[in-house]
């Protein structure tokens, strides 16, 4: 499955919001610094899904905000 994320690193709080079947916004506290939030992201939605981490991938957007991720 892939889904469309809207990633706000550096947040207050970790959070993941489904806003529709395929879109969310997942907020980290990790800074866009050295892949930190991409990691974070890839950790909140595997928690989110009940996943391994190996089974969530980011395809798209490694360096946006806006990003397209791949769940097994």
């Amino acid at each position: 499955m892939r889904i469309f994320v809207k990633v706000k690193p550096a947040a207050q709080e970790e959070s993941v919001e489904k806003i529709d079947e395929i879109n969310f916004k997942v907020q980290v506290k990790e800074p866009p610094v050295e892949g930190r939030a991409n990691a974070a992201v890839v950790k909140a939605l595997a928690e989110y899904f009940g996943v391994s981490q190996l089974n969530v991938r980011i395809v798209s957007g490694y360096t946006s905000r806006s990003k397209i991720v791949e769940i097994k």
